[in-house]
């Protein structure tokens, strides 16, 4: 291995006694592959065992915690006890290649389609429908279903301790529910769930809440819980940096493993709500001040990009569509064949890659998602 590369394998411990292997995690990746019944296939189980030998922990795509919460077609669930021998059955995959395995949890609000939920019910923090082409608008959540959600994702918590995993993430990014409560956009509430931003923190940090404390009930061994979050949106209005840092400084109170920024470029920069040029990553590592591990993410492609991003300060990378164009991108590196990695999706290259054929339809088919794809 060349030596500048080796602190991408210095081994790292969290907090709590779970010790990675090395610097990179597998990022969560959405892949629709999931079967009509909401188990895992067999080619979305050989798609996360293709890519869970280099990196030390793996992320899995969201899972839902609530009938409706299911935001995607081929998305896997997690919403009923019947759904533990499936989850065990990716778990134990991952574990096998020698990675941790985390299930994301989520819930996907005003996202979800109405004929993935029952009775096409939309719900969210308000009647505000999402800017996206063609979205609906949700029915505001009242509140004893707010606090039935929050008790699903404890729920789903046990499920993935019974599954065999080694940790959760609270999926808090990415316009789903749980940033639904945050935003001001989507949440107009006037009740102890909106208004100001202490009173839109609610609902995340009773998830979170209610997530550690079932953990600690459950879990008969260390167990990591994680939360991710998307620094602002481009909404107005919207989450801005200002509001990122006081969900931040809210976070790390509660006995969470580690934070995990979702963006797509390490290196952008805030859009507003600060004055400040550095990238988000940076100020959010300074503002975090060693108190919580953070993984960033975003544009890592290449070896030497995962080097610079690791001088904002953050001791963790996550992997995304990295590790679907190369699967074998972290071994690469460690055996010093960092020139032999691919950064364009081989387009005849779907059997060798191990991809699931929904998401690779996905990828040939979605101009500008992936380098390479026209």
């Amino acid at each position: 291995m060349n030596s500048k590369y080796s602190q991408l394998f210095q081994p790292f411990s969290f907090a709590i006694g779970v010790s990675l292997k090395n610097r990179l995690v597998m990022a969560p990746m959405t892949n629709f592959s999931s079967n009509p019944d909401g188990t895992v296939s067999d080619e979305e189980v050989n798609y996360y065992a293709r890519r869970s030998k280099g990196v030390s922990m793996v992320v899995t795509a969201c899972t839902y915690v609530a009938p409706n919460g299911k935001g995607f077609q081929g998305e896997f669930a997690a919403d009923r006890d019947e759904m533990i021998p499936s989850l065990k059955q990716l778990a134990s995959a991952i574990k096998e290649e020698g990675a941790k395995a985390i299930l994301q949890i989520f819930h996907g609000g005003r996202e979800c389609p109405p004929d993935l939920v029952p009775n096409g019910d939309v719900v969210s923090a308000s009647a505000v429908p999402s800017e996206r082409n063609g979205s609906v608008t949700p029915r505001e959540l009242p509140e004893d279903e707010i606090e039935a959600i929050i008790r699903a994702f404890g729920e789903t918590t046990r499920r993935a301790i019974e599954a065999g995993y080694d940790g959760v993430e609270i999926h808090g990014a990415n316009g789903y529910l749980i940033q639904q409560f945050f935003s001001p956009h989507s949440n107009r509430r006037e009740d102890r769930w909106g208004g100001s931003i202490e009173q839109r923190l609610r609902f995340p940090l009773a998830v979170v809440d209610e997530v550690v404390k079932v953990a600690a009930q459950h879990a008969k061994q260390p167990f990591i819980v994680g939360y991710r979050f998307s620094p602002e949106e481009p909404e107005t209005p919207g989450i801005t940096m200002a509001d990122t840092l006081a969900l931040i400084d809210a976070l790390v109170e509660k006995k969470l493993d580690y934070l995990h920024v979702s963006q797509t470029d390490y290196k952008a920069k805030p859009r507003r709500g600060i004055d400040d040029t550095r990238s988000r990553l940076e100020i959010i590592q300074e503002r975090v001040d060693g108190r919580i591990p953070v993984i960033g993410v975003g544009s890592v492609y290449k070896a030497d990009d995962a080097v610079e991003a690791l001088k904002t300060g953050v001791p963790l990378l996550a992997l995304g569509r990295e590790l679907i164009i190369d699967p074998d991108w972290v071994e690469k590196i460690e055996s010093g064949r960092e020139a032999e990695i691919e950064t364009k999706i081989d387009k005849s290259g779907q059997k060798r890659l191990v991809v699931p054929d929904p998401l690779w339809q996905a990828i040939i088919n979605t101009p500008g998602w992936f380098p390479g794809i026209e």
